[in-house]
């Protein structure tokens, strides 16, 4: 078997902290498949590195090769004394904000209203985040700020999510070329992977650009239908439609939600890989 990168976003998608329950065994089995010597495994996530470890304490998770962390602003690679910043990827997106860093660019959005910082801990140098009402005029808001950005020749990213279970908007600036996507390409590149040797997993709003584009990408299936919409709809727009792939259950008779959806997708994209699996 050839060297595969996995890379899965984490709320949602292999943590079962959905509403949809888990088939039993599949994280265990989840963990076995990236135990491989030729598995390297990465998180991609929108949550900050001390939350990515408590949730890998909490969850059991296997410990990964690298951390993509605030939704695609931060790399971390693991080394022997547990994480180090990637340098080269912070300075890589740097450029997009001529030397701005996140808190500087509040004041740009002070005025436009309904919208509320996130706390701290949820903020770091290259990504400025905010809670929004499920109901605001997103496109109106969305121009806002960008006018905003480009009187300032600022290059910035607006990435929106829901937090289902909060029932509330979530909405990232980020340097336009610190998204998930960039950052999974910018890690393949650094360690030599094709797309033919990758694997991205995902089930919201935050993951769209790594799912509609030519990386192999899996939703699984406790996704939500307007994510699987979406994504399918910009696919097809982009001719990435082969790329994509909606786990649906009934793989080794598990439902295809969180870990089992991932397994279903390395099994579509990957058949030759997983077959030891039972």
């Amino acid at each position: 078997m050839q060297n595969l990168l996995i890379c899965t976003d984490l709320d949602r998608t292999l943590l079962p902290n959905g509403e949809q329950a888990e088939s039993t065994g599949a994280r265990s089995m989840f963990a076995r498949f990236v135990s491989r010597p030729e598995v390297f495994l990465a998180y991609v996530s929108g949550r900050h590195l001390a939350l990515v470890e408590q949730s890998i304490q909490e969850y059991g998770l296997p410990l990964p090769e690298w951390i993509i962390g605030d939704v695609g602003s931060s790399i971390y690679a693991k080394d022997r004394d547990g994480w180090s910043l990637l340098t080269s990827w912070s300075r890589h997106i740097s450029l997009d904000w001529k030397g701005f860093e996140a808190r500087d660019l509040v004041a740009l959005f002070s005025g436009l209203g309904r919208l509320v910082l996130q706390p701290e801990d949820k903020q770091n140098t290259y990504k400025l985040s905010y809670f929004l009402p499920l109901d605001i005029d997103l496109p109106a808001l969305k121009q806002a700020m960008v006018s905003c950005l480009e009187e300032m020749n600022i290059a910035a990213s607006l990435i929106f999510s829901v937090d289902e279970q909060a029932a509330i908007g979530l909405l990232d600036v980020l340097p336009k070329r610190a998204n998930k996507l960039h950052a999974i390409e910018f890690l393949m590149r650094e360690q030599g992977f094709l797309s033919e040797q990758t694997l991205f997993a995902g089930d919201s709003g935050n993951d769209l650009t790594v799912l509609t584009s030519s990386v192999p990408s899996v939703l699984v299936a406790n996704a939500h239908q307007d994510v699987v919409e979406q994504a399918f709809e910009e696919a097809c727009r982009m001719g990435t439609g082969d790329r994509l792939y909606l786990a649906k259950g009934g793989f080794l008779e598990m439902n295809g939600n969180y870990s089992a959806g991932i397994l279903e997708g390395i099994a579509h994209f990957h058949a030759d890989a997983i077959r030891e699996l039972d």
